[in-house]
């Protein structure tokens, strides 16, 4: 009996190995800077909202936000695996946001990435997020990428970037759609909606 005790509580250590958070003392250790232009367009470092300020404080690397001139980018620049990297979803739960899982989204570089849109209110956000290392392997999944890390499949740093767009409307008398960039992304026709 005290073998089968000691055999789980050994399984129960090992399960709870990754968990383990080091020290703030290695929060920012081998930070590169933030770049200075993301998919062609020059960035703008803006200020963070406060919820990102309060999660900055205990994040084990940097968050930054930034400006393209027409979308908003957080870069968050992870250096160990942990649970404070937490997907975007969550973080837009939180301030307030419905969210609506969309496909994953291709770039012109091949990445995937996760989408979905974002609804508060009137405003309506097209979100796509990403996490790659310095090898060239990426995640649309925060777990997926938790794991790799923790149990050594992939090691650091690790950058994982949201890019937030607003979702445009367009409206006729058919039809309403809504656009992100010049392109359909929803389109119900108003008679199949039973508003006519």
């Amino acid at each position: 009996m005290r073998a089968l005790i000691f055999f789980f509580g050994a399984c129960l250590a090992a399960a709870l190995v990754p968990l383990r958070e080091p020290g703030a003392q290695v929060r920012a250790e081998g930070f590169p800077g933030w770049p200075d232009s993301f998919e062609g367009r020059a960035l703008h470092e803006e200020p963070l909202i406060p919820y990102e300020q309060r999660a900055a404080r205990s994040f084990p690397g940097r968050i930054g936000r930034f400006t393209d001139g027409n979308r908003q980018i957080i870069l968050r620049w992870v250096n160990r695996p942990s649970r404070s990297l937490h997907p975007a979803d969550v973080c837009f739960r939180g301030l307030g946001y419905r969210v609506v899982p969309g496909s994953l989204e291709r770039d012109a570089a091949g990445a995937l990435w996760s989408a979905f849109s974002a609804i508060r209110g009137q405003e309506r956000l097209a979100v796509k997020t990403l996490i790659h290392d310095n090898h060239g392997r990426t995640w649309q999944d925060v777990s997926a990428w938790f794991w790799d890390a923790a149990l050594g499949r992939s090691s650091g740093p690790w950058w994982a970037l949201t890019v937030v767009d607003r979702l445009k409307e367009r409206k006729n008398s058919a039809a309403r759609r809504l656009f992100l960039r010049g392109q359909a992304v929803l389109d119900i026709t108003l008679e199949s909606a039973g508003v006519f």
